[in-house]
């Protein structure tokens, strides 16, 4: 009896013993396994910065070519212009290029003049007839007087008029609608004359300097290729930059004339609309 359970005694302590070894081994496998999993998981994350970084190296560098070849075409065609413009022949070509300035120096005065004589018709018509109707002539000039344009100006005219009745008043609109369609035009038969100067100038550098060809002909006694090349390729070159600046004027001239029209059409229906505002305030009134 005693025999069986000293037996059974160390089968159970064998158990044990076997067990423990067990989970250590278990605990220390998991140990690994974790450990392998934060060594891989540090390696990915060290493997996407470099990714990382290096796809955001590679556009940097791209991006920064892009911009050293952009900035090399631009200085590569200033310095041809530049170069171009000095073989035309400085006479010439300088009065090219006053017709650039001064014409491009009309255009900016006039597009800046024309932006601020717009005027919101409705608006104003609304302001002048709230005025006439809450405090009479005198407030609807004090309204004219505040706005800017020749919109204004030609209804303070009106309004001025209005004792002398209602003829005086279209008689006067007309008159100051005349005087402000011409401050409008100011300076754009100029614009014009630019357009027409500047090709002109080109093609009498052109005829010159196919005259100073064949007199280099003449001079050799044979016609040699390189004469003739050369005088004919300064004689094109003012016409060149003559024709360039007649077409960057002539867009310029079309848009301010698309303005004016625009600001004249505004002239004659705030005109009109004014009148019968007028024959509405007198017919209150009388």
């Amino acid at each position: 009896m005693k025999k069986a359970l000293s037996l059974l005694a160390i089968v159970v302590l064998s158990m044990g013993t076997i067990n423990a070894y067990a989970q250590d081994d278990t605990a220390a496998t998991d140990e690994v396994v974790d450990t392998t999993m934060g060594t891989m998981d540090s390696a990915n994350a060290v493997l996407d910065s470099a990714a990382s970084d290096s796809a955001a190296t590679e556009i940097e560098e791209a991006t920064e070519e892009v911009v050293e070849e952009a900035i090399e075409t631009e200085k590569a065609f200033t310095q041809i212009l530049k170069e171009k413009f000095i073989e035309g022949g400085a006479f010439f070509m300088s009065f090219v290029l006053l017709a650039l300035v001064l014409g491009l120096a009309l255009v900016i005065e006039r597009i800046i003049y024309l932006t601020f004589a717009q005027t919101n018709t409705e608006k104003l018509l609304s302001e002048v007839e709230g005025a006439l109707n809450n405090g009479g002539i005198d407030a609807a000039k004090e309204v004219c007087r505040n706005t800017r344009g020749p919109v204004a100006t030609i209804f303070f005219e009106g309004l001025d008029h209005y004792d002398e009745g209602l003829d005086m008043v279209d008689k006067s609109i007309m008159s100051v609608g005349s005087v402000e369609n011409g401050k409008l035009e100011k300076g754009v038969s100029w614009i014009s004359l630019f357009i027409a100067l500047a090709p002109m100038l080109g093609f009498m550098g052109t005829v010159i300097g196919m005259i100073g060809a064949f007199d280099a002909i003449e001079a050799a006694g044979d016609i040699n290729p390189s004469l003739v090349a050369g005088g004919i390729k300064v004689a094109l070159l003012t016409t060149v930059f003559g024709l360039i600046t007649a077409i960057i004027l002539q867009i310029f001239y079309n848009l301010i004339v698309a303005m004016i029209d625009g600001i004249v059409i505004k002239m004659e229906d705030a005109s009109i609309s004014f009148l019968d505002i007028l024959v509405d305030f007198k017919k209150k009134n009388s």
